[in-house]
């Protein structure tokens, strides 16, 4: 394994960290959540869903950089 590999892979290791990170907190906000949000609510809610889309489209990034490229899964 080359030094630009370990870092490919280094950062597809973080990257997914940070994109569970960022989907916990938004399952947690929505354990939390009320039945019928108010403005506050759908704001956060927008907030935590934007960036776990953000960290989520990193990790694929980051992941394909690495060299873990899957095929679609639709």
């Amino acid at each position: 394994m080359t030094v630009e590999e370990i870092g490919h892979l280094h950062r597809a290791r973080q990257a997914a960290k940070e994109s569970a990170k960022a989907a916990r907190q938004l399952a947690e906000f929505l354990e939390n959540a009320s039945a019928v949000p108010d403005t506050a609510q759908l704001t956060e809610f927008v907030t935590l869903l934007a960036r776990e889309e953000a960290t989520r489209a990193e990790r694929d990034e980051a992941c394909a950089s690495a060299g873990y490229l899957a095929p679609s899964v639709e």
